[in-house]
């Protein structure tokens, strides 16, 4: 865990508001060089098919607030494109969240 304190300055929030759902793509089609920290490179590599966040921490096995860190920063440097999901202002309406539930009963 300290090489990933060091990774991200120790910071626990990422700079730039960023949902666990956020499908993040690669902004380069070629490796990124022995310049970059070896977690820029694999989320990199990684991020050659569209994953989600929570998908990229996951592969990574680091925890989502790092791995949240660490896209912020590649996006702040052009190194990923970040497609933030559609927020509806009133959010999911009543009918899927009772068919929501009750599929989950059922289970």
């Amino acid at each position: 865990m300290v090489r990933l304190y060091a990774v991200t300055g120790g910071r626990t929030a990422p700079a730039t508001r960023l949902a666990m759902e956020a499908l993040v793509s690669s902004a380069t089609s070629s490796q990124l060089g022995l310049s970059y920290v070896r977690e820029y490179r694999a989320i990199s590599e990684i991020c050659h098919q569209v994953r989600s966040v929570a998908e990229i921490s996951a592969l990574l096995g680091v925890p989502l607030g790092v791995a949240r860190v660490l896209i912020s920063d590649m996006e702040s440097e052009g190194l990923v494109r970040v497609h933030h999901p559609r927020s509806s202002a009133g959010g999911p309406d009543l009918t899927t969240l009772e068919r929501v539930l009750s599929g989950l009963h059922r289970l």
